[in-house]
Formats: C-alpha cells, sequence, structure tokens
C-alpha cells in the first residue's frame, strides 16, 4: 500500500508536460519490475536468497552507470564516510597495517593517545581488550581500536626495539587529522604551507597559520603546496581563497538541472592579505576544492599556478538520507569558476591511469578569460601558468615501493640508530646505502645490481624520506624532499623575480 500511494504522489507533483509524463512512466515501471524480481526471487529461486546483498549489489551496478563519485553509502560505512568529511574520529591515532601475528603501527599521529603511549612505528599489537590480532585482518583491527572519545581499551604490544611484550591502557580520543601536514619560512620570506584538504573548520587552521608566519614580520611571498590534496567541504575552499580577496568575491558558482541545486558561493569575512604574492602548487592529483581554490585565485590573476594540470573533478555531491541510517551522495550539480570555466573533465575516456586529466581533443576545449584578460581553457582540470613536471621515477623504484622495502629496511635502520639530523639535512652515507642494496639484493633483486648505481640518488632519496617518517612523523618526509623539490624550486624562482611574477600575470 505504502509503494502504491507514493507513486499516485509522484504523478500529481511532477510537471505535466507529455515528456515528463514519459520519463516518470518509465521510471514507475522499471521501479515495479525491479521490485517483482525481487519477489519471485525470493519466494521461487532454488536456494535461499539474501535479498540484501542482492540490492546492495544492484545499487552500486547502477551507480556505476553514472560518475565516479555518486555513490550509495550503507549503514556500515557511515562512520568512515563521516571521517572523510570531518577527518575525525574517535580512536588513538595511529595508522596501521597488517603483518603476521598481529597489526603494526605504521605512523602515530603527534600528541595523540598512540604517541603519548610511547608506541612508535614498528610496534605490533598483539591483543586488543583480549582478544587476537593473529586471524584479524586491517579493517577489522581498525574498527575495534575506534570507538567513542573518553572510552578505555587495553592493548598487548610487542615492542620493535626490545622485543619485549608490554600491556597498555589507552584512553580513546578525538582524532583530527589536521589540514597541514607543515609550514615554514623559506629562503627567511617566502611562507610555505603544505594543505593536505578541506575537512571540516580546516579553513581556521589556515588563516591561524597564514597570519603566525605574518605575524613573523619576514614573510613577503606565500607558497600554498595544494598538491595532491583532494579536496573536501566546498565551503572551506571559499574561505580559503577569502583571504586574499575582497569580501562579498563570488568564488564558485554551482549549476544543477534543478534550481535547489543551483548557487552562488561568495566571501563572507574580511581578506587577510590581498596583496602578498602568492605561488600556488599543483599536481594530477590535485582534485574537486583544491581546483576551486587554484582556478578562482588563477582566474581573480591573484596567484601563479606552479606545477601540472589538476585531476579534474568539477562535480557537486550532496547528502540524502535514505533511512536506516544509509545515505547516498549523489552528483547534482558542477563547478564553474569566476571566469566561467567548469573544472570538470568533459570526456571520461581520456583520463589516465590514475583517474586524473589526459590528452583532451582541441574540440572539446574552451577559451576563457581571467579578470586581467589572460585566457585560460576549460576542458578538465586547471592548466598551471608555469608547468613544472616532477621527477619520473624508475620502475625499479615502483617495484621496491609495492613490496614495502623501503619500509622493511627504514625499520631496521631505526632500530640501530637512537636519532639522526633533522629532516632538512638528514642524508644517508655511501656505506649505509651499500648496506641497502646489499639487503634488496638478498629480496631477489640478484638481477638488478648496475640499475642500484645508476639510480643510486633516487633510490637514496626515497629511503632517506621513508626513514624521516619514522623520526619526525609524517611530516618529516615533507621536510626531507622540500631542499630539493624542483617544483618547490620553480615556486621560489617566481616569488623572488617580482618583475617576472607581475608578467605572467598581466594580460
Amino acid at each position: 500500500m505504502r509503494k502504491t500511494i507514493f507513486f499516485v504522489s509522484l504523478l500529481f507533483i511532477l510537471p505535466c508536460s507529455a515528456g515528463a509524463q514519459s520519463d516518470e512512466f518509465n521510471t514507475i515501471k522499471s521501479t515495479d519490475i525491479y521490485f517483482s524480481i525481487l519477489r519471485e526471487l525470493s519466494l521461487y529461486y532454488v536456494d535461499s536468497v539474501q535479498v540484501g546483498k542482492l540490492v546492495d549489489a544492484s545499487i552500486h551496478a547502477m551507480l556505476e552507470q553514472l560518475d565516479p563519485y555518486t555513490e550509495y553509502v550503507p549503514e556500515e560505512a557511515a562512520e568512515a564516510f563521516d571521517f572523510v568529511i570531518t577527518g575525525r574520529y574517535g580512536g588513538i591515532g595511529a595508522i596501521i597495517r597488517k603483518i603476521d601475528g598481529g597489526v603494526q603501527i605504521s605512523d602515530p599521529y603527534e600528541g595523540y593517545p598512540a604517541d603519548k603511549a610511547g608506541l612508535v612505528p614498528g610496534d605490533c599489537i598483539l591483543e586488543i581488550d583480549g582478544q587476537s590480532l593473529k586471524s584479524v585482518d586491517t579493517q577489522t583491527a581498525s574498527s575495534r581500536l575506534k570507538g567513542l572519545a573518553g572510552s578505555a581499551l587495553s592493548l598487548k604490544v610487542r615492542k620493535l626495539k626490545t622485543g619485549d611484550t608490554l600491556d597498555l591502557r589507552l584512553t580513546r580520543e578525538h582524532i583530527h587529522i589536521p589540514d597541514i601536514h607543515y609550514h615554514c619560512l623559506l629562503k627567511d620570506s617566502i611562507g610555505y604551507i603544505n594543505l593536505n584538504a578541506f575537512t571540516k573548520d580546516g579553513s581556521r587552521d589556515f588563516i591561524k597559520t597564514f597570519l603566525a608566519l605574518k605575524k613573523t614580520g619576514k614573510m613577503k611571498s606565500l607558497i600554498l603546496d595544494l598538491r595532491s590534496n583532494g579536496g573536501g567541504s566546498l565551503d572551506e575552499a571559499v574561505n580559503t581563497v577569502g583571504a586574499f580577496v575582497p569580501r562579498g568575491t563570488t568564488v564558485v558558482e554551482a549549476r544543477g538541472r534543478l534550481k535547489d541545486f543551483e548557487a552562488k558561493y561568495m566571501t563572507r569575512e574580511n581578506p587577510l592579505d590581498t596583496a602578498i604574492p602568492i605561488v600556488v602548487l599543483v599536481n594530477s592529483m590535485s582534485a574537486s576544492s583544491s581546483e576551486i581554490v587554484a582556478g578562482a585565485l588563477q582566474d581573480f590573476d591573484r596567484a601563479v599556478i606552479v606545477g601540472t594540470r589538476t585531476f579534474g573533478k568539477g562535480l557537486v555531491q550532496s547528502v540524502r538520507d535514505l533511512g536506516y541510517n544509509a545515505k547516498l551522495k549523489i552528483t547534482t550539480a558542477k563547478y564553474y569558476t569566476p571566469s566561467g570555466r567548469c573544472v570538470q573533465i568533459v570526456d571520461y575516456s581520456h583520463r589516465r591511469d590514475d583517474g586524473s586529466v589526459g590528452v583532451i581533443p582541441d574540440s572539446l576545449i574552451k577559451a576563457f578569460k581571467t579578470r586581467n584578460g589572460r585566457t585560460v581553457y576549460d576542458g578538465g582540470g586547471i592548466t598551471p601558468d608555469v608547468a613544472v613536471e616532477p621527477p619520473a621515477y624508475h620502475k625499479i623504484s615502483y617495484s621496491i615501493a609495492a613490496r614495502d622495502l623501503l619500509r622493511e629496511y627504514a625499520l631496521t635502520y631505526f632500530v640501530a640508530h637512537a636519532a639522526i639530523a633533522p629532516p632538512e639535512t638528514f642524508r644517508l652515507t655511501d656505506v649505509e646505502y651499500d648496506d641497502f642494496v646489499k639487503y634488496l639484493l638478498n629480496k631477489d633483486f640478484n638481477d638488478e645490481p648496475d640499475v642500484f648505481t645508476q639510480q643510486k640518488p633516487e633510490l637514496k632519496e626515497l629511503l632517506e624520506g621513508e626513514i624521516c617518517t619514522l623520526y619526525y612523523y609524517q611530516q618529516g618526509r615533507l621536510r626531507n624532499k622540500l631542499p630539493r623539490d624542483n617544483q618547490v624550486d620553480k615556486a621560489i624562482e617566481v616569488l623572488s623575480n617580482p618583475v617576472a611574477y607581475k608578467k605572467i600575470l598581466a594580460n
């Protein structure tokens, strides 16, 4: 009865044009057939049927016909979904990975329960609240570690450096993965902020960080690093742009099939600095909200964009409640930057293997104008003003990383060395690198000795970054790489030449 009433109601509220009636009739017909199939299967199929699994499979298959970002979120995935949006969860604050006998602490977050309890990378959690993790996968172990902030849990841990087994009592806390991984002054006067995501209230942290750098009295320009920033909250992205443009400026426009999902997003607060020279670093994994920030600052001629073309995700998702604690994340509109560009790639068939924008035919690209009259283009992603490709890694590096051998050797180094130099200056000696090569030769790389010599600078740099994360948390890798980052070097070069900087932004 409930289904019949729902269908009748639809007939009364939808437009009465012939096209609308035809579409609605097809919807009702298809839905009725779908329910009939489920009923027939549940009643007459030769074996017992788990209808819930059939429905879940059919929903996922249906949504795959649309775009990669419209997805069904069942009740059991709600917590993970909320974490993506907020960057917050209740737990001990550590990334884990599965190993024989339990799960290993991969990266503890500084200042959170795991870190405060003295857990370091390589420590192995054997039990949680008396339950063994020997045959438990990473996802199950992670869910057991999570829980309400303030709740306690007991861990049995085998320490990496001593081999001792300890019983620890930890109290879960609200864990917030910060959007800003690292900030500093480069060359004494160039502010650098690595912004990794746009989670709830992240723009507040960005504003605090910018003001802290400005308070030094030394910062004369800024590098905003959005490389591999996968996006997040649109409001946080707008607030970030608002730090550098006048209040009331339209940063992005959403346009959809229904008027309810159309909107203009404007800055609401007074800016922090409308004059400081800015370079925004982007790459092929800068997506969604990070593309809005880069695109708006480019359209306003407010920053020079350096790096490679961005990912090309310009679709707006809204979250709709479905009942039973399930949700639907559905694409309802497209983003348009101030110049009128849509950053969404216009043809999915031209994406690379990683999903980012590939080669776009000229026939699919349109030209637009920035505030100063510079020509910019749509077709997918944001094209940098100054293109700088990152170094291309040798296949041997990918093979070593895929087998997790960088981390495994780094842990042996971590055991043998109580401390290392600061990440910015830490470098392996030739003797230490030769020891790493011997380690690899014992891992079925016997036919690669010449490659290890030829690729020494590359492999040495990758290993140094891995080691630095063990001593200086996740920011260690970034701090180790910064002094030899060719895209950062180009950003510094652009900002160090005011004449060239202004010329790039001029018509």
